[in-house]
């Protein structure tokens, strides 16, 4: 008897492939990438080139020869020029080997290419706590800067120890030297709406009945505000006579002077009201003129221009009686 016929080099090779194949596929299929997607993959100066390019073939065979996938460098990313929500899915520190870091712009950019439901998968190394290097952010600190971009359902998918290979650079390409450090894989997905996007709310605060499309009355409600013939003979029912609120005193007619409003002067004010009325204006006037009158030094000003000092502001005026009140013009009161 023969037995069965053991495969040749060949066929093991080719089935070797197929396991590989089938193995990519899934691993693409846990990205959540595919056929007919949009994918952008953000590399930087850590990823290796072999890499790079294993990542994108891997990719473009899930979503299909029609579809392009967009290969970007981390730190020309913000001057790409890309539309708002171009794709599907962004892929960034995911090429192996990569020791990408994220900052706040960068999260930002890549929040604002994502369509709506979009979903963002990054690799990034972390810290178990803060250091001296403020470049290396905390799989907290990093949570909270995914979600401060603008994306929703941050989670954790994986956290493992860097190998000795990306320790090394980690130390070449960030200049970290400690063995603290852990390599942190996390999810984010864009909201399904877009940035500054609007939506009229539709609020009911109360049913409207069909007919009339007036608000429905309850009946209880109703009931309690009603004042029905049986509730006025009701003896247990005291009403309130509104002419007992009244005394004597509230049904006096008011004197009209009390109804004025108070003058300047009776108010007690030094100061004259803008557009006054009541004279007081007037009389600070004239106390004012009168305060500016010289008083006589010699007690000869009222007997005439013969009598008086070459000074007299009085010069030149007819004499007057003693104690009579004159006016001098403001001109008078300076000298010449």
């Amino acid at each position: 008897m023969t037995g069965p016929k053991r495969p040749g080099p060949a066929a093991e090779t080719g089935s070797a492939a197929a396991v590989e194949r089938s193995s990519d596929t899934a691993e693409m299929a846990e990205y959540g990438i595919s056929v007919g997607q949009r994918v952008a993959v953000i590399w930087d100066s850590s990823s290796p080139v072999e890499g790079l390019k294993n990542l994108v073939a891997k990719i473009q065979a899930l979503v299909g020869p029609e579809s392009r996938i967009s290969v970007e460098n981390i730190d020309q990313l913000s001057h790409s020029a890309h539309a708002e929500s171009s794709f599907d899915v962004v892929l960034s520190g995911m090429v192996p080997g990569s020791m990408t870091l994220h900052s706040a712009e960068v999260l930002a950019e890549i929040a604002r290419i994502l369509k709506p439901g979009g979903r963002v998968l990054l690799k990034e190394p972390v810290a178990a706590q803060i250091g001296k290097n403020n470049r290396i952010k905390t799989a907290a600190r990093l949570l909270t800067a995914l979600t401060l971009s603008g994306l929703v359902e941050v989670k954790e998918l994986q956290k493992e120890p860097l190998t000795p290979e990306e320790t090394q650079s980690v130390q070449e390409h960030l200049g970290y030297q400690g063995n603290d450090l852990l390599s942190v894989q996390m999810e984010g997905k864009k909201p399904n709406f877009e940035v500054g996007s609007s939506s009229q709310l539709k609020l009911s605060f109360a049913k409207k009945s069909a007919s009339s499309g007036k608000p429905a009355v309850d009946p209880a409600a109703a009931k309690l505000w009603t004042l029905s013939a049986n509730d006025m003979d009701d003896e247990g029912m005291d009403l309130l006579d509104s002419d007992e609120l009244l005394d004597s005193e509230d049904l006096k007619k008011p004197d009209p002077s009390s109804l004025r409003a108070p003058s300047c002067k009776e108010s007690g004010k030094k100061k004259a009201c803008k557009n006054c009325t009541c004279g007081l204006a007037e009389d600070l006037e004239q106390e004012k003129k009168e305060s500016l009158q010289p008083k006589s030094a010699c007690g000869n000003c009222y007997l005439g221009d013969a009598f008086r000092c070459a000074s007299c502001p009085y010069m030149g005026m007819p004499a007057f009686k003693p104690g009579e009140k004159i006016l001098l013009a403001e001109n008078n009161l300076h000298d010449a």
